[in-house]
């Protein structure tokens, strides 16, 4: 798999020529949000650690939206959109709610875990395995489901 950071770089060098400013602000800011983190841990991130970083932006901008579609900015909206759309090229392919509810059923069933009280067990379980492939909440919301029909 090819380095994030160098397609990250490549790809900032491109929307420069292109004159593409909005690929290339978001780029600009992805890759300083990645070098903060970096300088942060006192370590180089490897494409697990810049897949979390553009991760938890995609998340941030994603719960941002709700606040925004209520103030009616859809010129915001538009480019909160836009944003998302061009981070989501650099993380893995997200998973299914099939392939997350898959994963979510067999993870209680290794556990055994049979109440919601179980659930910081179960969720604990399944991070690990879907990192920047699903989205947090709508995870904790299938082991919520599973849970409370048992």
């Amino acid at each position: 798999m090819k380095d994030l950071k160098d397609r990250l770089l490549e790809d900032m060098k491109k929307a420069m020529k292109e004159k593409d400013k909005e690929r290339l602000a978001v780029i600009r800011m992805t890759r300083s949000e990645i070098k903060n983190k970096e300088i942060a841990t006192g370590e180089e991130l490897d494409n697990k650690g810049v897949i979390a970083v553009i991760a938890k932006k995609v998340k941030s901008i994603k719960d941002s939206i709700p606040d925004f579609k209520k103030s009616g900015k859809k010129e915001v909206l538009d480019k909160l959109y836009g944003e998302v759309e061009i981070l989501e090229e650099y993380l893995p392919e997200q998973m299914s709610e099939e392939e997350i509810d898959k994963i979510v059923e067999t993870i209680i069933n290794e556990t055994g875990a049979e109440s919601m009280k179980d659930m910081g067990q179960v969720m604990a379980k399944i991070m690990p395995k879907i990192k920047g492939r699903a989205d947090g909440s709508l995870v904790s919301q299938k082991v919520k489901e599973k849970l409370g029909s048992k």
